[in-house]
């Protein structure tokens, strides 16, 4: 995702709920802010413990950025895919689509989100692909984790996840040099109707986005309706995180607002692009933590965020990511 102030399972449930026996961070100090407010009852989610970057194996293409801190080569202007880019797309968004299909299995209350980066890490190598976020500017871990009040960028840590939590997973996959990118909402155990009400809403902006997607269609009908349906339903689109053009780059043109706006810019077919609406139950105020990464909501309310990478065709569109 796009920050624009800064530019079914391989998984056997019964060993893995062996292995996260002996996972369970036990006795851990850090401090556990509880909040019961007009936005619900949940957790502050504060900085923990993070482990050190996974290896990637040397036989996987990697992009750019996976030793140092390289920019990416990004397209001059907004670029129309040809036949033999959109199948690449469609490949790399289908292994995004099937790793994230795999999350569920692993959440529950106890489970750190480190280990579900992980075993999503192990998941994503044993097909050939990178994890995109890997070493991205600098960021640490192969999925970003966001809990809660976490809007966005959330780093998987030692932190257990606790009933109530809700998150979004965000993976991307680099597989044949091209990357695919999909989020979805998960629920620890049972969660209050507000936040259920927060990530069905959040689910119905995505699709009303996705909706508006056809050539000639300008850019901007996207975050219109995305933002008349949320403050319809009562809550904010929080306006600095955006979608973005993807394709052999993780982050390049068109840039897609997901609230109401007059910028210029019409879709064309070939075109490629993620819409990922980001909802607050309050504000749209958000700050960044000490890790330089997690973006969380100023007043503690919590957001919720989904995703999907479109690609506009002859007709309308296709969503690569379902």
């Amino acid at each position: 995702m796009l920050l624009k102030t800064i530019k079914k399972s391989i998984f056997n449930p019964q060993s893995s709920r062996c292995f996260f026996n002996n996972f369970f961070t036990k006795n851990n100090t850090k401090e556990r802010r509880l909040v019961d407010n007009s936005f619900g009852k949940y957790e502050i989610v504060t900085l923990w413990n993070v482990s050190k970057m996974h290896d990637v194996p040397s036989h996987i293409q990697k992009p750019s950025w996976y030793k140092a801190w390289t920019s990416e080569k990004l397209p001059d202007e907004i670029e129309i895919k040809n036949d033999i880019q959109i199948e690449k797309m469609r490949q790399s968004c289908k292994l995004a689509k099937k790793i994230l299909n795999s999350v569920e299995l692993l959440i529950e209350p106890g489970v750190t989100t480190d280990f579900i980066d992980e075993q999503i890490h192990k998941l994503i190598i044993s097909y050939g692909a990178y994890p995109s976020p890997l070493n991205y500017l600098g960021y640490p871990k192969s999925i970003c984790t966001s809990i809660n009040n976490v809007a966005c960028h959330g780093i998987p840590d030692d932190r257990p996840l606790v009933e109530g939590d809700t998150l979004n997973v965000d993976i991307t996959v680099f597989l044949n040099g091209y990357h695919g990118d999909c989020s979805d909402m998960f629920c620890v155990g049972q969660v209050d109707s507000k936040a259920k009400q927060l990530i069905q809403v959040t689910r119905e902006c995505l699709d009303i986005g996705i909706n508006v997607c056809k050539p000639d269609e300008q850019f901007c009908n996207i975050g219109n309706a995305i933002e008349e349906h949320a403050n319809k339903n009562g809550f904010s689109v929080i306006p600095v995180f955006c979608g973005h053009g993807i394709g052999s780059y993780f982050h390049g043109q068109p840039d897609i607002y997901h609230v109401g706006n007059d910028l210029p810019g019409v879709m064309k077919a070939g075109m490629v692009f993620t819409i990922e609406p980001v909802l607050s139950q309050g504000g749209t105020d958000v700050k960044v933590l000490e890790d330089g990464w997690s973006a969380v909501t100023t007043d503690d309310s919590r957001t919720a965020q989904v995703e999907h990478t479109i690609l506009v065709t002859n007709h309308g569109c296709e969503i690569l990511t379902c």
